[in-house]
């Protein structure tokens, strides 16, 4: 997978997903990711291609963002894209703030 953020981006859209995020990584997981059984989700990676968490037992699960991201303010977007997504796979309500 391929990239255009660098280290530092990529540092500091982990720390915002996982400290701010961490429920709706789990959301995202389930339900876009296919891991319905998922208990914890940590974001590990993002790239142009997808964005990758860590769960349970230390497996990767990469979620494609549907399209190749550029800049890095496409992330947040891409994200409540993707939430909103497996919410609905889920059946459950997606909050308005995202």
């Amino acid at each position: 997978m391929s990239t255009p953020f660098s280290a530092d981006a990529v540092d500091a859209i982990k720390r915002h997903m996982n400290d701010d995020h961490a429920d709706d990584s789990l959301i995202i997981v389930r339900g876009m990711g296919g891991r319905p059984e998922a208990t914890q989700a940590v974001t590990s990676d993002v790239t142009a291609e997808a964005i990758v968490f860590t769960i349970d037992g230390g497996e990767e699960i990469s979620v494609p963002w549907g399209e190749t991201l550029t800049e890095r303010p496409q992330v947040r977007k891409a994200v409540v894209t993707l939430y909103r997504q497996s919410c609905d796979k889920l059946g459950i309500a997606w909050r308005e703030e995202h």
